[in-house]
């Protein structure tokens, strides 16, 4: 296995050809297959809006080895070919799994941020001292509850209850 650093930068011709800038040559998809199995790092761009085209390609790769069949890694030379064909395997579940561990990353660090607009939104509103939406809600129930006590005490509608008139007694 080799243990160069340096990625393959692979661009994607109109034309579908593949060109390794590395190497200066064009490449097939079975020799990108191989870069991949011998541990080479590779990135495939389209060439001319340097969009990142890896993840189509190395499903392209993984595609291609399943209509072979399994059974073409070991009638090929046994052992060494089947974790050759694994490293490679393993290679595009990772490179395929990077999206979801970002979108993963971007939720929490957008909770995150969230959490801490909210309490730099609070912080203000209590310097300007104007209620928060939590301290409104807790006026409104202790209004609620007060406008209750006031009906149950002959209060309604805002209006103070008549008072009684004493019946005076008929004099004869």
């Amino acid at each position: 296995m080799t243990t160069d650093p340096e990625r393959h930068l692979i661009k994607k011709y109109a034309n579908r050809k593949l060109y390794d800038t590395r190497t200066s040559r064009y490449i097939t998809l079975d020799g990108i297959a191989d870069l991949v199995r011998d541990g080479h790092d590779i990135r495939v761009v389209d060439r001319d809006t340097g969009q990142d085209l890896t993840q189509v390609t190395l499903s392209q790769i993984v595609l291609e080895e399943e209509k072979r069949g399994p059974g073409r890694l070991v009638d090929a030379g046994g052992e060494v070919l089947q974790e050759r064909g694994q490293a490679l395997l393993d290679y595009v579940r990772r490179t395929l799994m990077v999206p979801a561990e970002l979108r993963s990353r971007v939720e929490q660090r957008r909770g995150e941020f969230e959490g801490m607009a909210d309490d730099a939104i609070e912080r203000t509103l209590r310097r300007l001292r104007i209620p928060t939406h939590h301290e409104i809600e807790a006026i409104n129930k202790r209004l609620d509850r007060i406008a209750s006590q006031l009906r149950k005490a002959g209060f309604s509608d805002g209006q103070a209850a008549r008072p009684r008139r004493a019946r005076s007694a008929k004099r004869p």
